[in-house]
């Protein structure tokens, strides 16, 4: 699935902002992993992060979307139900 720049950023919003990070730069995903803005779409960096449907068979409206750790929205697929396999420990991304 293929996103415009404008809905990437809204998308990005949706993340937890943390205290003391840059909110445009960094954030959390729903599991508590970290992502980066920049590292959208990059399954290479251990915070890079792609746009998940949280209902699977839902439209692609914003309600609809979230950002996930890219690790994690591999784990989410298609079943429709969060699955967290990443999450944070201080600065860093660990598995579960």
């Amino acid at each position: 699935m293929s996103f415009d720049e404008d809905m990437i950023q809204k998308v990005w919003k949706k993340g937890t902002a943390v205290p003391n990070y840059d909110e445009d730069k960094h954030r959390k995903d729903q599991c508590g992993a970290w992502i980066q803005r920049d590292k959208h779409g990059d399954r290479d960096h251990k915070w890079g992060w792609e746009i998940d449907h949280i209902d699977p068979d839902g439209g692609d409206e914003l309600s609809n979307l979230r950002p996930l750790q890219w690790e994690n929205n591999v784990a989410t697929s298609d079943k429709g139900q969060l699955t967290c396999v990443v999450t944070a420990r201080g600065t860093d991304n660990v598995k579960r």
